[in-house]
C-alpha cells in the first residue's frame, strides 16, 4: 500500500474512532440526561398536585378526605394533553384519584416498603398495566413509559402517594432529533476531515517525492543538489540533514578527485625521484664493475651511491611512517628530556644544507628546556619543519626558538623566505601536496609528504601546530607539546 493511502487510512481511522467515542458518549449522556430531566419534571407535577391543595387531607387523622374536584380535574386534563398520567393513593394503597388509564406503574410490596421509608422510586416502565392497555390499544404495540412514585408525609406519617408517568417516546423524540442532527454533523465533519487528510497527505507525498528524486540524483552521481527548507517541521529538518549530507558528499568527491590528482602527481614524482638516483647508482656500479672509473674517483663514486641510496630510503620511510601513523600502528615512547640540546644537534646536522642555500640557522632556547615527548618523533618533527624552511629560503635566516609555557613547551621555526598564499596554506597539511612545484625535485622534500606526517605526529602528542605566512615575507611554524599532567587535554 502506498504511503499516501496509509496516511489517509490512519487519519480516517483516528477520525472514526474519535467520532464513535463522541457519539457513544453523547448517546449515554443524552440518554441519562433525558431520563433525569423527565423524572425531575414528573416530580414537579406530583408536587403541584399535593402542595397546591388539590388533595384535601385531614390533619388530625392524616387521611385523604377529598379533592378540590374542579382544580384537580382541570390539572388532570392539562397533564393529559401533555401525555402525563397520574394516580393518587392513600397510605393504605387505595386509589383515591386516577386519570392514568393504565399507564402508571404497578406498585409492589418492595416499592411500598421504600415509600414508607420516604424514598422516591424512579421507573422505566416497559409494560405498565397490560390488561388495561390491551383493551385501549388492541393490535397495537404497547408503549414504553417512564415514571416516578413519590411519597408525601404529614407529621412524619405517610399521607399520600402520587404515581405519575409519561410516554418515554415523548422525551425520546427530542433525543432522536438531536441524535440525527449529530449524525449529520458527524458525516459532514468526516467528509471535510477526509478531504483535508487527503490534501495534507498529498502535500507530504510531494515533499517525500522530492527527497526520493534527490536521492536518485545522488545515486547517479549528481551531488550538486539541494532541497528547499522552510524550517517548519521534521521533514524540513530531514531536508536540512539531507542538504548537509549532499554537501559532505560533494566535498568528499572533490577531496577524492584532489587526492587522486595528487596521487598521480606523487607517483610521477616518486618515479622521477627514484629513476634519477637508481640511474646514477646503476651507472656507477657498471663503471666500477668494468674498471671504467679511475682509482682516485672510486671513493667519490661510492659516496654518491650512498647519498642516493639514503635519498631512496628517506622517500620510502616517509611513506611507511605516514601509513603507520594513519592506521595507528606507531607506538609513542614519551619521556621528559632537554629539548635545547636536541635543537643544537639539529642545527649542526642541517647547517651544511643551509649553507648551500646561503642561509643561516639561529637557535634560541633556555638551557635546559624541559619537554615531554617522544624524542625520536620530536627530532623528526623539527627536522622536517627546519628542512622545509631551508628549502624555501635563499640567502636568508631560519630562526628556531624554544620556550617554556605554563602547561608545556612551545617551539617556533621562522624564515624570511618566499612565504605562502592563503590557498597554499589551506593545502599544506594534505598528503602529496607541494606548495612550490618548481622545487619538487630538490634533494629536500622529494615526496611532498613531510608536513602531513608532521601534523599527524603532533596530534599523537595531543599537541598543536599552527602556521602563519605571507608571500615574499616568510613563514612561521609554531608547535606546542603539552606536559605529562595536561597531555590528556587535546589542544587540536
Amino acid at each position: 500500500m502506498k504511503l499516501i493511502w496509509r496516511q489517509i487510512l490512519g487519519y480516517v481511522t483516528v477520525i472514526v474512532v474519535l467520532g464513535t467515542i463522541l457519539v457513544i458518549s453523547f448517546v449515554r449522556v443524552t440518554d441519562q440526561t433525558m431520563y433525569h430531566q423527565t423524572w425531575f419534571q414528573l416530580g414537579q407535577y406530583a408536587d403541584s398536585l399535593i402542595q397546591d391543595d388539590e388533595v384535601i387531607i385531614n390533619k388530625k387523622t392524616n387521611q385523604i378526605v377529598g379533592f378540590q374536584q374542579q382544580a384537580i380535574d382541570s390539572k388532570s386534563k392539562l397533564l393529559s394533553r401533555q401525555h402525563v398520567y397520574f394516580a393518587v393513593l392513600d397510605a393504605k394503597g387505595q386509589t383515591r384519584y386516577d386519570n392514568s388509564q393504565g399507564y402508571t406503574a404497578q406498585i409492589s410490596k418492595a416499592d411500598w416498603k421504600k415509600l414508607r421509608q420516604g424514598k422516591m422510586i424512579k421507573k422505566r416502565i416497559a409494560y405498565p398495566n397490560t390488561q388495561v392497555l390491551q383493551k385501549n390499544h388492541q393490535n397495537m404495540p404497547i408503549p414504553q413509559m417512564i415514571g416516578i412514585i413519590k411519597p408525601y408525609f404529614f407529621n412524619h406519617k405517610l399521607v399520600a402517594v402520587v404515581n405519575i408517568s409519561t410516554f418515554s417516546s415523548t422525551a425520546r423524540q427530542i433525543y432522536e432529533h438531536i441524535f440525527q442532527q449529530m449524525l449529520i454533523a458527524f458525516a459532514a465533519a468526516f467528509i471535510v476531515a477526509l478531504t483535508i487528510s487527503f490534501l495534507f497527505a498529498q502535500s507530504l507525498k510531494k515533499r517525500i517525492d522530492k527527497m526520493k528524486n534527490a536521492a536518485n540524483e545522488i545515486a547517479e552521481g549528481n551531488y550538486d543538489i539541494h532541497l528547499q527548507t522552510g524550517h517548519r517541521d521534521e521533514l524540513d529538518e530531514l531536508s536540512d540533514s539531507f542538504n548537509k549530507m549532499t554537501d559532505s558528499l560533494q566535498a568528499s568527491q572533490e577531496e577524492i578527485k584532489a587526492q587522486e590528482e595528487r596521487r598521480k602527481e606523487f607517483l610521477a614524482d616518486a618515479a622521477h625521484e627514484m629513476r634519477t638516483p637508481l640511474t646514477t647508482i646503476n651507472g656507477l656500479l657498471e663503471g666500477l664493475a668494468f674498471d671504467a672509473i679511475p682509482e682516485e674517483d672510486r671513493q667519490h663514486s661510492i659516496e654518491l651511491m650512498q647519498k642516493d641510496t639514503k635519498r631512496l630510503i628517506r622517500l620510502v620511510n616517509d611513506n611507511l611512517n605516514y601509513e603507520k601513523i594513519r592506521t595507528n600502528q606507531i607506538r609513542m615512547d614519551r619521556q621528559i628530556f632537554d629539548a635545547s640540546e636536541v635543537l643544537g644537534n639539529l642545527k649542526d646536522q642541517l647547517e651544511p644544507n643551509a649553507k648551500e642555500q646561503g642561509d643561516e640557522i639561529i637557535v634560541k632556547s633556555p638551557h635546559p628546556l624541559r619537554t615531554y615527548a617522544d624524542m625520536d618523533r620530536f627530532v623528526q618533527i623539527m627536522f622536517n619543519i627546519i628542512q622545509n624552511a631551508i628549502q624555501f629560503t635563499k640567502n636568508g635566516t631560519i630562526k628556531v626558538t624554544g620556550e617554556r609555557l605554563p602547561k608545556g613547551a612551545q617551539f617556533s621555526v621562522t624564515d624570511n623566505g618566499i612565504g605562502m598564499s592563503d590557498e597554499q596554506l589551506k593545502n599544506i597539511w594534505q598528503r602529496f601536496y607541494k606548495a612550490d612545484r618548481s622545487r619538487m625535485n630538490t634533494q629536500y622534500g622529494e615526496s611532498g609528504i613531510g608536513l602531513s606526517l608532521v601534523r599527524q605526529l603532533v596530534r599523537l602528542h595531543n599537541g598543536k601546530i599552527t602556521v602563519k605566512s605571507k608571500v615574499n615575507h616568510g613563514t612561521t611554524f609554531t608547535i606546542f607539546f603539552p606536559d605529562r599532567s595536561t597531555d590528556h587535554q587535546k589542544t587540536e
